[in-house]
């Protein structure tokens, strides 16, 4: 592989926190009075960024400050879901095992609560201690702070880093980072829908499932080396 490095996304790409948290968070909404949103409003402008930026949104759309508790109710209903539904995705471990190389994650997940929810899908092991939040840098996706961070961590070139996303801010950042971004579209409840929105943000290629991973991967970093190499897009490589 021409890359140095793979970073994962975490929520909605290696574990399906984002089903949890949809589902959770938008009864929340409903009941303060966003009675009109849907999952879709959720995807397209909570999903992929820190969640002090999702409050400002949500308090935006409502007109008027959340109720002090709204985060803690959230993060409570989560976690009770959590202790008892948090899987890692179909195939991760399997498709990780097949890739050399190093990786890391880069999620806007607070680090702490990042780490137990690797912990709880049995997926710690791939990454620790490599696993970096955008709590320990100034701005979440899709500023590309928390994908710089993790690079300059990894002592790792952002030109060399491949990005798996499944979000639109994940892959603006890592766009903005000058990173190559493939999108996973996992998860999401429309998968057509988002693999349109996640090209169009910048994606190289989308896979929908893990078993895709280790062969996409691989045909990104054959396009990263015919570049480098001056060749045309597709030209094979002998």
């Amino acid at each position: 592989m021409s890359f140095d490095l793979v970073i994962y996304d975490c929520d909605g790409t290696l574990i399906d926190t984002e089903t949890l948290y949809g589902e959770v968070s938008l009864a929340m909404c409903h009941e303060v009075g966003l009675s009109h949103w849907t999952l879709d409003h959720y995807v397209d402008q909570l999903v992929g960024i820190p969640w002090a930026d999702g409050i400002k949104i949500i308090e935006g759309a409502l007109g008027r400050p959340l109720p002090d508790d709204f985060e803690a109710r959230i993060e409570d209903a989560v976690a009770l879901r959590l202790e008892s539904e948090l899987r890692a995705l179909p195939g991760v471990r399997e498709a990780l095992d097949l890739m050399a190389g190093r990786r890391c994650v880069a999620s806007s997940t607070v680090l702490e609560p990042l780490r137990r929810n690797l912990g709880l899908a049995g997926l710690i092991d791939l990454f620790d201690p490599h696993v970096f939040s955008a709590s320990q840098v100034a701005r979440g996706k899709p500023a590309p702070d928390v994908f710089l961070f993790a690079a300059s961590q990894m002592g790792t070139e952002a030109g060399r880093c491949l990005v798996l996303e499944d979000s639109v801010p994940g892959v603006l950042a890592a766009k903005a980072a000058g990173m190559q971004v493939a999108g996973f579209t996992g998860v999401a409840h429309d998968k057509g829908r988002m693999r349109e929105r996640l090209l169009a943000a910048g994606a190289a290629g989308v896979i929908d499932d893990f078993r895709e991973w280790p062969a996409e991967a691989a045909r990104l970093a054959g396009l990263r080396a015919a570049s480098a190499a001056g060749l045309p897009a597709g030209s094979p490589l002998n």
